[in-house]
């Protein structure tokens, strides 16, 4: 990380007020010590982005403050990055918002495809970049002009090589996960997603539902299922995705924490992370967690970028979960769900803090799910018939059980695969009976 370096934020728009405050967070959660800000309300400069008179003003504060570095909440072209930097005390680094992005998404990628899905992000960045200089450089006769030519047409190959070959392996990473859900959904699990914003507070609210399993250390976990994510004011934290065995009551619920969405991401950053966001988009549930203290105009833009990006391949259910209600009264919770009801019909208000409507967030849960199959059953008394009645508690839901003489009878839901799977064995277990062999578990 860039632990300590200077740097100033800057930002420009075509009109009103630049809000640094984002672009200010993003920047500490790389590790930049953010001393100095600007901004400008004009149409973009071709050659500078900023208006040429802003970046000398810019280069003025970058002295004043002694700053190395200057991030600006725009995207820049390679040109205009270069222009800038040429205005700039020397050795300045001049990072733009998706330079930036990558940098703190390369910081927390610690899995295999974290780090394959960064590496891709970064290769479809620099690629049309590599295009233009090679562009540029073969309209020239002259072989190699400005030292472009031939070095970045090898260069460009080289990228587009890389990317498939990082493809490639993301999509064999993909089949064994889909493998793996499906795995899950056979053994009984219903599969929920949190998606929203980074800071909408969602791994607090997935500690509060796995809280009330009173799931103990590492060691005690189900062996399908990683450490509880960690819960900071941080952006980024959970880049990868952390699944938990949830609490909601009836159901056999895995719920899983991804990437938090950030605003103005382009279709390549998106589409780089798709491997991620496919824990979100195959799911059979969504709940979409939205920071309820922000302001009501931001959490609708908010609102509209998340349903953009998952109404694209979704197709579970989702729910808004309004996070964060304990920094709200009353008359404010109201008016909010009142403006964003056309976005957010119906969505459910709680605290992930401090557990407030927990409980209702997962009656919701449980009643958005698909619903499962009612199942009565008839079963001999034996040995592999009590095998049978444990694992459908631990698949399903019992609803009685009661024992009469040498018979068992059996009322359960469970999801339509799992019934099936009770019915054949049970079938099994009767015509063993009926020809006098009992199989061993």
């Amino acid at each position: 990380m860039n632990h300590g370096t200077r740097a100033v934020v800057a930002k420009r728009v075509d009109e009103g007020t630049a809000d640094l405050s984002e672009i200010t967070d993003l920047a500490r959660a790389a590790g930049y010590d953010v001393v100095g800000e600007l901004t400008q309300s004009r149409d973009e400069d071709a050659a500078f982005h900023f208006g040429e008179g802003k970046v000398e003003e810019l280069a003025t504060l970058m002295a004043d403050v002694d700053a190395a570095a200057v991030i600006v909440d725009n995207r820049l072209g390679p040109y205009q990055t270069f222009n800038i930097g040429a205005k700039l005390p020397d050795g300045t680094e001049v990072i733009d918002r998706f330079t930036l992005i990558l940098e703190i998404f390369g910081q927390r990628a610690n899995t295999r495809k974290a780090q394959l899905q960064v590496e891709l992000a970064e290769l479809r960045y620099e690629l049309p970049r590599a295009e233009a200089k090679a562009s540029l450089a073969t309209r020239d006769e002259r072989p190699g002009f400005m030292g472009l030519g031939e070095y970045d047409q090898s260069r460009e190959q080289d990228i587009k090589a890389q990317i498939s070959r990082i493809k490639r392996e993301l999509d064999s990473i993909a089949d064994k996960e889909e493998t793996r859900r499906e795995e899950r959904r056979e053994s009984g699990f219903d599969l929920v997603a949190l998606a929203g914003y980074t800071n909408a507070g969602k791994s607090t609210l997935m500690q509060r539902l796995a809280e009330d399993l009173e799931v103990g250390q590492n060691e005690d976990l189900h062996p399908d299922l990683e450490t509880t994510a960690e819960s900071e004011d941080r952006l980024f934290t959970t880049l990868g995705t952390t699944t938990r065995r949830a609490d909601t009551g009836t159901r056999n619920v895995l719920l899983t924490d991804t990437v938090g969405f950030i605003s103005d991401l382009p279709h390549w950053l998106v589409e780089s992370f798709k491997s991620t966001l496919d824990s979100v988009y195959r799911a059979d549930l969504v709940l979409l967690v939205v920071d309820a203290s922000e302001p009501v105009d931001e959490m609708r833009e908010k609102l509209v970028t998340c349903h953009d990006t998952l109404y694209e391949r979704n197709e579970a259910p989702i729910v808004t979960v309004l996070n964060k209600c304990d920094k709200l009264d009353e008359g404010e919770l109201e008016e909010k769900t009142d403006a964003l009801s056309a976005l957010a019909p119906n969505p459910v208000v709680v605290s992930g803090l401090t557990g407030e409507n927990v409980a209702e967030l997962c009656d919701r849960i449980e009643h958005e799910l698909p619903p499962w199959e009612r199942e009565r059953l008839l079963l001999p008394m034996n040995d592999d018939a009590m095998s049978l009645v444990s694992w459908v508690h631990d698949h399903g839901h019992v609803e009685s059980e009661e024992y009469e003489g040498d018979q068992v009878f059996l009322e359960f839901e469970a999801q339509p695969a799992i019934v099936e799977k009770v019915r054949s064995k049970a079938a099994n277990l009767r015509q063993a009976e009926t020809d006098g062999v009992v199989d061993s578990p």
